[in-house]
Formats: C-alpha cells, sequence, structure tokens
C-alpha cells in the first residue's frame, strides 16, 4: 500500500512539474500590430513581459495605411491582439471599420482631452508630432535672409526655389503638409496656395528621406527649407558625426504652419487574449514606455507625466497652434484632395 501511494505522489509531482516547466518554457503570447516605423527598447518590453509572464510579438504591417487595410481584410481573423500606429489621418477609417474593441484605461486620466479623438475609447493616443517647414539656420545667416515665419512666406520671392516637399501620396508628412495647407487656407484656398509654390519654384519629391537627407541643405542638397517634424533638431544635435551644442535646424511652428500627427492603440476585435491586451495598453501608456518613445521614434508622449530626455526637452519644437482638420472630414476627403493636389502640382 506504501509503495502504491508513493507511486500515485511520484507521478502526481512529474505531471504538475511538467506542467510548470511548460508555462515556464512557453509564457502567453501576446501579439501587436504595428506599422514599420515602430520602435521600443528591448528592455522596457522585458519589463512587461517578466510582468506578465508573457512574450510580446510585433508585427510590422507595411507603413500606416498599408498595415490598417491588412488589420480591416484580417477582422474576421484577427492578424494580431492589439494594434499601433492608426493615425488622426486614417482614425475615421479605422473606426468606422470597426477594427477595436473600446477599454477605457485607467492611465487615461494621465492624458489631456486634446489627445482624446474618440469618446468610446475603442482607439486611445499614445504619441504625437508636429509637421512643420524646418529650415537652414546656417544658409539664411549667410544668404542674409529672414527665416520664413508663416506659411505665407514661402510665397514670397526672397524663398523662390528654396522649399522641397514630399508628395502627399506616398509619403506620410506629405500627407500631413498638405493637410496643413487645408486647415490654414480652407479647401476652396489651399489649391491655389499650392499653385503660389509651384510659381515660386517648389521642389516635389516621393518621400520624406529624399527630400531631408538628398535635398535639405544641411545635409548637402540645395533647398534649405524642407517639411519635417519638429522632433528634427534634437535629431541632428543626438545623431551628429562631430558633437554640437546646438541643432543646424530651425522650425518654423507659428500661425498654424504645422500639422500634429497623434497616434493611436487599441485593442482589436476577436482577440483571444483580451485581458492581457488590456494590461498591453496600460503600459503603454505608463511613463515607462512612453519616456522611452521620444528617442526611439523621436515624437512626443501624451502622458503629461512622462519626462522628455534633456536635449529633446531643449531642442524640439512643439508648435502652439496647429492646422486643424476633423479626422471625419479627412476620411470622407482624403482621396479627392489627394487628386486634387495632384492634378494641380503634378501635372
Amino acid at each position: 500500500m506504501f509503495t502504491r501511494f508513493s507511486l500515485l505522489i511520484m507521478a502526481l509531482s512529474i505531471i504538475l512539474t511538467a506542467c510548470t516547466q511548460v508555462d515556464q518554457v512557453s509564457p502567453r503570447e501576446l501579439k501587436v500590430v504595428t506599422h514599420d516605423s515602430f520602435s521600443i527598447s528591448e528592455e522596457v518590453i522585458t519589463q512587461f513581459e517578466e510582468q506578465y509572464g508573457a512574450k510580446v510579438k510585433f508585427i510590422k504591417a507595411g507603413d500606416t495605411g498599408t498595415a490598417l487595410n491588412k488589420v480591416i481584410l484580417s477582422i474576421e481573423s484577427p492578424l494580431g491582439d492589439v494594434f499601433y500606429g492608426v493615425d488622426n489621418t486614417f482614425l475615421s477609417r479605422a473606426l468606422t471599420e470597426g477594427i477595436y474593441e473600446p477599454y477605457d484605461s485607467p492611465l487615461l486620466n494621465s492624458i489631456p482631452d486634446e489627445f482624446k479623438l474618440d469618446n468610446k475609447n475603442r482607439a486611445l493616443p499614445v504619441d504625437f508630432g508636429d509637421v512643420c517647414p524646418n529650415y537652414d539656420k546656417a544658409f539664411f545667416r549667410s544668404a542674409g535672409i529672414t527665416p520664413p515665419t508663416s506659411l505665407e512666406d514661402l510665397l514670397m520671392p526672397e524663398y523662390e526655389g528654396l522649399l522641397v516637399v514630399q508628395n502627399p501620396a506616398t509619403s506620410s508628412p506629405g500627407l500631413a503638409f498638405m493637410l496643413a495647407t487645408i486647415g490654414r487656407f480652407g479647401e476652396e484656398s489651399y489649391l491655389g496656395y499650392w499653385q503660389g509654390l509651384m510659381e515660386n519654384d517648389m521642389l516635389v519629391v516621393n518621400d520624406w528621406e529624399s527630400a531631408y537627407y538628398n535635398e535639405f541643405s544641411v545635409h548637402g542638397g540645395t533647398h534649405p527649407i524642407v517639411i519635417s517634424y519638429g522632433s528634427s533638431p534634437p535629431a541632428e544635435v543626438i545623431f551628429a558625426d562631430v558633437e554640437i551644442s546646438e541643432p543646424p535646424t530651425g522650425v518654423l511652428v507659428n500661425n498654424e504652419s504645422c500639422f500634429r500627427q497623434i497616434e493611436f492603440i487599441g485593442i482589436l476585435k476577436g482577440t483571444q487574449n483580451r485581458e492581457l491586451a488590456e494590461k498591453f495598453i496600460d503600459f503603454v501608456l505608463s511613463t515607462s514606455f512612453q519616456e522611452d518613445l521620444p528617442m526611439q521614434m523621436f515624437v512626443f508622449p501624451v502622458n503629461q507625466e512622462a519626462q522628455l530626455p534633456e536635449q529633446f526637452a531643449e531642442f524640439a519644437s512643439i508648435a502652439e497652434s496647429t492646422a486643424e482638420v476633423d479626422p471625419d472630414t479627412i476620411a470622407e476627403k482624403r482621396e479627392i484632395w489627394l487628386q486634387e493636389w495632384t492634378e494641380t502640382v503634378l501635372r
């Protein structure tokens, strides 16, 4: 009897040990769909994984528009549990297609209302950045020309041939700048503004990299004004080949010259990991994650308790007043505006 009992205990012990080992080597997996530009420190993600006994798998699915299309097409069999990266230029489409489940994260209390564009909390704000004209300080000093202080200035003769922009049909900052001109001048007048830019010898390229690193005079190009981000100046300091104490670039942030991009995260409808997805959303909105964002993707955190890195806080520019375009209107008219812009500027 003792032998049988002992064998039973030993068998149960082996089974329990095996189960424990399986749990240890096979943590719960959370799949997070993102755009291709997503980046976060490995040690930050490790914090979450260790706290919740989970493994986070990031699925990069193309640029924002492409990633959203993939998520919509797979709504019956979700690509993941969470989707990060939809911004306010695509927000209304994401909400209309019903890809998200609502979640009232307690961390929303630390986020200003100006960033909360979905009152049902299906898409929760994570970060923001301003797309604005950037300029080469040294060029304007040597030329004896005052840098532009408004979008209207870019039409003036002294700025002829100085501006390079991105095609809004192929570039996210290009789209943001087109929206800035719509917000600033209105649907009836923005094309007239672009015609003025063309007459002032504006250059159009397909993407941000070409504009910033090939055409911008700071990097050897011939155009001292480029459409970029309010966070580009600290990036110039941080990534300079030779240490510099201040950025070579300035940003035009006055007079509604910028468009603010806000990025969102949400729990994908149909997830089988609802509880873990909620924990991840909370983590993304916490200061640990938020304070890592600036140096990873050069965006600003939305959590007002998050502290900015020193160089970011010193050199980045945040527009006090941006050009506003309603997300619903963007969803309704984006393709019309792009077609109008293409016919006016490229043909």
